[in-house]
């Protein structure tokens, strides 16, 4: 009974498929005729003039959020000692 108990709670609670773990029906061949397929029929064709440009907007975005928020916070503390300077 203690045998039992304490494999059942050593067990994991989610087991994972092990099909995902091991690729033992797929050989090198199939792997690059499948590969070969999908790159003839187009699948998933990234542009990547599109993809660096996404990359500039979204570097750009985090600097003028960066610099805004730099201002905000040089702005608080500059009316913040004015603030304190008329008391």
């Amino acid at each position: 009974m203690i045998h039992w108990l304490s494999t059942v709670l050593r067990r994991p609670a989610f087991r994972a498929d092990p099909r995902l773990h091991g690729r033992r029906g797929v050989t090198r061949t199939q792997n690059s005729q499948f590969l070969s397929f999908l790159h003839d029929s187009g699948f998933r064709r990234v542009n990547p003039d599109h993809y660096e440009r996404a990359l500039r907007r979204r570097r750009t975005a985090m600097a003028v959020f960066t610099w805004a928020a730099v201002a905000g916070f040089a702005w608080v503390v500059i009316e913040s000692a004015q603030a304190l300077s008329m008391f």
